[in-house]
């Protein structure tokens, strides 16, 4: 049996129903519960920023998340497919009319994705102070916090209602399938097959 950790939400519902078209039957999680046992798979329903830590440490065999979450935590697995679902981008975002100039002295930009904001900025030699956020990025700029943000947009609506807009697309994201690497190794058959079988849908 593989097992499977996917991000709460969207990405898991789309993901169970390319396993529904693959396998047949009913994919879904019952009400509260976390574990979904269905054939040769078992899941688990986890916060999108958990996915790569329930595989990296073995705790499942595969997981889906996407590609953005990946790089924020610099994750060592193994990446197998892009699923071509759960599409968005992280862009900076600024107030409207505002853009980004290289050339200023200090820069605060607020963000929930540390990392990823912090090779962007280093790219383009920018000395900039990183305030972390959970949530509600948006509000930064509006209240002083930050001079701008870097955060996921889908179709930049929310950014818009208040009053930034998105200057720079730092990366274009969709979820990704990968593998703990031991695992990989270890039963790769039954990995590859699976991959396959999925890009045949795909």
């Amino acid at each position: 049996m593989l097992s499977i950790a996917l991000p709460k939400g969207r990405i898991a519902d789309e993901t169970l129903r390319l396993f529904k078209k693959i396998y047949g039957g009913d994919f879904a999680f019952e009400s509260r519960k976390l574990i979904l046992t269905k054939g040769d798979f078992r899941f688990f329903l986890v916060r999108s920023q958990d996915v790569p830590t329930y595989v990296t440490h073995g705790a499942a065999e595969l997981g889906i998340c996407g590609k953005e979450t990946l790089l924020e935590q610099n994750a060592l697995v193994t990446e197998l497919l892009d699923l071509k679902i759960g599409r968005c981008k992280v862009a900076l975002g600024m107030r409207k009319g505002e853009r980004l100039d290289p050339s200023i002295s200090h820069l605060k930009a607020a963000t929930k994705m540390v990392n990823i904001a912090k090779r962007f900025f280093a790219k383009k030699a920018m000395a900039v102070e990183i305030v972390k956020l959970y949530g509600s990025i948006e509000l930064a700029p509006l209240t002083g916090l930050a001079d701008a943000i870097v955060d996921i947009v889908e179709t930049g609506e929310t950014m818009e209602e208040n009053g930034l807009e998105a200057v720079e697309t730092i990366l274009e994201s969709s979820a990704r399938l990968f593998a703990n690497r031991d695992s990989f190794i270890e039963r790769k058959a039954e990995i590859m097959a699976l991959r396959e079988a999925i890009v045949e849908v795909i």
